[in-house]
């Protein structure tokens, strides 16, 4: 006997082992799984800060900036040489690699606009923040403001002037100054009047709105598990075959045992938060301080939300006003990735410490002391088998990304 349904010929059994599957979910699990739904995520945040962002000819220059390698130091290097859209938008790599090597992995930029905080220790509390940090970073872009300045208007001044208003005249400035390049750029800079500085510093701002811009339109697609969950909430008898036994078993052990959801939880998979996780560091006699050495430097940051050259107003930035510079549990700690297409972006951690998800689960599993601070993970027995149905569970994350 079968079952015709929307196009599918179902046997019975499989019906039976989908009705088996259905209700062993109970009534509370089933609002978790519909919680990690893709289509749960709400409306993305209007970032005050950036009055450009929604607009689509912000995101139309925002992305030829994006790639264009001429807004390094060598000609050679663009946002999207450490952020590839072949790669989920980051590099593969375990340490970023630009100019020079960074100290930390690059992070993926899909839906990092609905992060209130950006990079790893969240330095940057806004998205066209974070575009301007890597510019002026010597082991990244390498390049410097006043430089960036002159390219906008050699190459895109039209389009510039038609979303922020006329470009100040540059013609009697040098060809390089930046309050964050070498010393001499640093030495020019500190010559130049304070309105030529102040001018300088509102192009490289209104570039890094117009990055963001475009960054807010990168977006994941509907992952295997999204399709297993929105026809288990359905009772669709084809449903129970979208995931493998092993994967459906990883499923209960994540937002189960494994307590993972308690940190990846939501649509995204990830709590935006800061968490120590006794990852070890890459230099341990200098051990990376994470979330807790980066307060000072977002609440001194030029371009924070409270800045002159933030759009918003000071009800707006709460966020970073209200921020906790003494919370004992930000030493060591790192903020917590989105898990959605995490089989596709090996090395983990902060700066790509473990090369593999299974060695990932054994270092949750396993929950070492921390070289700095206190490690928040509690140990946890693990079979092979169990951590075998983790990893094959984290596969069915994977999905295309999508650009609107």
């Amino acid at each position: 006997m079968t079952f015709m349904m929307v196009g599918y010929c179902v046997a019975s059994s499989d019906l039976l082992t989908f009705d088996m599957d259905i209700s062993s979910w109970s009534s509370s699990e089933m609002r978790v799984l519909q919680s990690l739904h893709i289509d749960q995520l709400p409306p993305a945040p209007v970032d005050r800060s950036n009055a450009y962002e929604r607009i689509p000819a912000t995101a139309d220059l925002g992305k030829r900036l994006f790639f264009d390698a001429r807004f390094s130091a060598n000609q050679k290097i663009s946002c999207a040489s450490c952020h590839s859209p072949q790669q989920q938008f980051q590099d593969g790599l375990a340490l970023g690699q630009g100019i020079g090597k960074g100290k930390r992995r690059t992070m993926s930029i899909v839906e990092s606009g609905r992060s209130p905080w950006q990079f790893w220790d969240g330095r940057k509390d806004s998205l066209w923040a974070q575009a301007l940090g890597p510019m002026e970073d010597a082991n990244e872009h390498g390049g410097n403001r006043l430089a960036f300045a002159n390219l906008i208007r050699q190459h895109y001044q039209s389009d510039y002037e038609k979303l922020f208003g006329s470009m100040p005249d540059l013609k009697d400035l040098p060809g390089n100054a930046s309050p964050n390049g070498t010393a001499e750029e640093r030495d020019t800079w500190a010559k130049l009047s304070e309105a030529s500085r102040q001018s300088v510093s509102g192009i490289f701002a209104n570039m890094g709105k117009a990055i963001a811009a475009y960054e807010r339109t990168l977006h994941h697609a509907p992952s295997r598990l999204d399709n297993y969950i929105a026809g288990t909430l359905h009772r669709d008898p084809t449903a129970g075959q979208i995931l493998s036994s092993s994967e459906k078993r990883g499923l209960r052990l994540f937002i189960g045992k494994g307590e993972c959801i308690s940190c990846h939880g939501g649509a995204l998979m990830t709590d935006q938060h800061f968490h120590n996780t006794g990852v070890v560091s890459r230099d341990v006699k200098n051990p990376d301080q994470g979330r807790s050495s980066a307060i000072s430097t977002v609440v001194n940051d030029q371009f924070n939300c409270l800045g002159k050259f933030s759009d918003a107003g000071p009800r707006d930035c709460q966020e970073l006003e209200f921020i906790a510079n003494d919370d004992p549990h930000m030493v060591g700690a790192f903020k917590t990735p989105s898990l959605r297409n995490v089989a596709l972006r090996p090395p983990y951690m902060h700066a790509g410490q473990i090369s593999t998800l299974r060695d990932v689960i054994h270092h949750y599993a396993d929950a070492p002391s921390a070289l700095v601070g206190h490690n928040e993970r509690k140990r946890i027995a693990f079979s092979e088998q169990e951590i075998d149905d983790l990893v094959s569970f984290l596969g069915t994350l994977s999905s295309a990304g999508i650009e609107n």
